[in-house]
Parts: structure tokens; C-alpha cells; sequence
């Protein structure tokens, strides 16, 4: 990730998560602006949806199609994904069209730049 920086800090994710999101069967994402130029990214797999392998591998991808699509975000942004039961087993060009789709709904990606 070349422009952006891995979300880390708990009450950050927290703030997050009381902003309006955008939802689907496969994801969840949380976007709010920061005051930097960057955007910061972070990646929530809930326990529930399998052991340790099958979560790093849902977050792993996840973090593979934001850095794929780096270039079409919006800088100056918080995003949270929050991967849902579905993505476990979801084929990786349906991960990205969830996330792309997410991600425009949201208002970050640059097309939607008025």
C-alpha cells in the first residue's frame, strides 16, 4: 500500500463503527475523513467465521484488493471492512466487486469526486 497506512488504534475502529455504513452479503465498510492525506485501512474478520488460517486468508485478500485499487480511492480517508460469513467462501472477483461497489456507495472512490 503505497499511499495508504494500516489502521491500528481501537478507538479509531470504534468511532468508525457509529458512522453510517454500506453493506452487503459479503461486507461491511465504515469510511470517515481524516486530517491526513492519506488514507489508513483496517480489516475486522469476526472469530465466528472460522479458525485463525481461514480468517488471515479472508483478511489477506481483502488487503490484496484494496492494494490492487489503491489509485481509485480518495485520499484523506478512515475505511474499516468488516468481512461477513459469506466472504469465507466468496471467489476473489466477488470480493472486489463487493468492495468496489462498497466503496462508491460510500462516496471515496475518485469517479464520485464532484
Amino acid at each position: 500500500m503505497k499511499f495508504s497506512t494500516s489502521l491500528k488504534l481501537n478507538h479509531i475502529f470504534r468511532r468508525l463503527y457509529h458512522t453510517s455504513g454500506f453493506a452487503d452479503g459479503y461486507l461491511a465498510l465504515y469510511a470517515r475523513r481524516n486530517r491526513t492525506g492519506s488514507n489508513r485501512v483496517g480489516i475486522t474478520v469476526s472469530r465466528k467465521l472460522g479458525k485463525a488460517h481461514v480468517r488471515n486468508r479472508v483478511r489477506r485478500r481483502l488487503r490484496e484488493v484494496y492494494r490492487l485499487h489503491e489509485d481509485a480511492f480518495q485520499p484523506g480517508w478512515d475505511i474499516v471492512v468488516v468481512a461477513r460469513s459469506r466472504a469465507v467462501e466468496a471467489k476473489f472477483s466477488r470480493l472486489v466487486s463487493s468492495y468496489l461497489t462498497l466503496a462508491k456507495k460510500a462516496g471515496i472512490l475518485l469517479e464520485d469526486k464532484p
